[in-house]
């Protein structure tokens, strides 16, 4: 089959690799019908490629049509169609009971600390190739895939594996009060889907902050007040301006969905960089302990949040020895919450909403729909903000 394997820094090729096959009573096999090209993609592309093998299968997006499945598959047969969230977990542990999929105690990667298995997600994440391929092997199948029914095009149901999730999690976590208001810091993908659940939900008020025009164009027409990073001279300034339509306190709630791709910091990019060209065992380490997270994003969110507000991080940092200002948020009496999206635990939430009316607007998201072929640019073009790539869907 074709796939999107990751050979190097900023080197991502379309291979014929072996086809997946049942290895575990739990598996399926899907034959995949759109897959997502995700932010969290560029981390791989650039960042974190320290934890990479050169061949591994990426992507974590995908949904499809079920070929085969184990023993132990009650719940899928042929012929289903499905759509697979990002993280692989059981359903049954204590982990899952409590609705936090993404530590599921089953597929836990405890070789290196981390939480549940992910497809097409570095060796922290168990090295399970991913779904940016013609087919792909699903662990844990009586638990993972959610069934949805034929007729609406993939766009109305993909979302469900990572953005739709992602960013009601993200809305949910930043506990915005009723009536109440909410700044979204990046206005990729996730940012731009939390200002849509966030307005669905009542928020009051939406702030959208970005600097590329076509990620700001498309939250400013759907009522979002947006603010273009280049429009100010630091961050203070940015501050400030929110402030100001807050009656000088701030937005009750902050969404960082940026993360380790913040721009701001020329130091931390250049250690990122330096941490990828280093070899593997070596680099990773760097990448682990040392502080080269640009955290721009989050430092801007502490300064603007109001006093006894909440932060929330969709947005993925990588690094393990990153200062924070802790006085200021103790001080500001901030609440935060984080983390990777329990996809299953918001999925009954979401599922009403992806109806004729779509609401969040899920049909014309994609700005780019290619072949599997043409991964390569998809990549290069995301990376570097071209040709106003916002969200790409690839079809094998």
């Amino acid at each position: 089959m074709k796939a999107v394997t990751w050979q190097g820094r900023r080197d991502v090729r379309v291979e014929t690799v072996p086809d997946p096959v049942i290895k575990e009573p739990t598996d399926a096999i899907i034959s995949v019908t759109s897959s997502g090209l995700c932010g969290s993609d560029l981390h791989l592309y650039e960042v974190l490629t320290p934890f990479m093998t050169p061949g591994d299968i990426l992507g974590h997006e995908p949904m499809g049509i079920v070929e085969e499945v184990g023993p132990e598959v009650p719940n899928l047969k042929p012929g289903d169609r499905v759509v697979v969230p990002f993280q692989i977990a059981c359903g049954h542990c204590w982990m899952c009971d409590a609705e936090l999929p993404t530590q599921c105690e089953t597929t836990q990667v405890t070789g290196e600390g981390m939480g549940a298995a992910l497809f097409g997600y570095t060796r922290l994440y168990g090295a399970v190739p991913g779904g940016q391929a013609e087919y792909l092997r699903v662990p844990q199948a009586q638990y993972g895939p959610i069934k949805v029914p034929e007729g609406p095009p993939d766009d109305r149901f993909v979302y469900l594996s990572d953005v739709l999730p992602t960013a009601w999690q993200a809305v949910q976590y930043a506990h915005i009060p009723p009536g109440g208001t909410v700044a979204v810091l990046g206005l990729g993908p996730i940012g731009d889907m939390a200002c849509r659940v966030a307005q669905v939900q009542g928020a009051s008020r939406v702030f959208g902050v970005d600097l590329v025009p076509e990620r700001l164009r498309r939250a400013r027409e759907r009522g979002v007040e947006t603010f273009d990073l280049k429009d100010f001279d630091g961050e203070k300034e940015l501050v400030a301006a929110i402030h100001d339509r807050t009656d000088g306190r701030g937005p009750d709630s902050v969404i960082d969905a940026v993360g380790t791709e913040a721009h701001g910091s020329a130091a931390a990019r250049l250690a990122q960089n330096a941490a990828g060209l280093l070899p593997r065992a070596i680099g990773s380490k760097i990448a682990e302990r040392v502080s080269v997270d640009r955290m721009a994003a989050f430092y801007t969110a502490i300064d603007l949040v109001r006093r006894g507000g909440t932060i929330s991080l969709s947005g993925v940092y990588g690094g393990m020895a990153d200062p924070l200002p802790m006085l200021t948020m103790f001080d500001k009496q901030i609440r935060l919450r984080m983390g990777q999206a329990n996809v299953r635990t918001w999925v009954d939430e979401i599922l009403p909403l992806l109806t004729d009316d779509d609401p969040l607007g899920v049909d014309g998201f994609a700005t780019h729909r290619l072949p599997l072929d043409e991964a390569p640019h998809a990549y290069q073009a995301f990376q570097r903000k071209e040709e106003g790539t916002v969200k790409v869907l690839m079809q094998p």
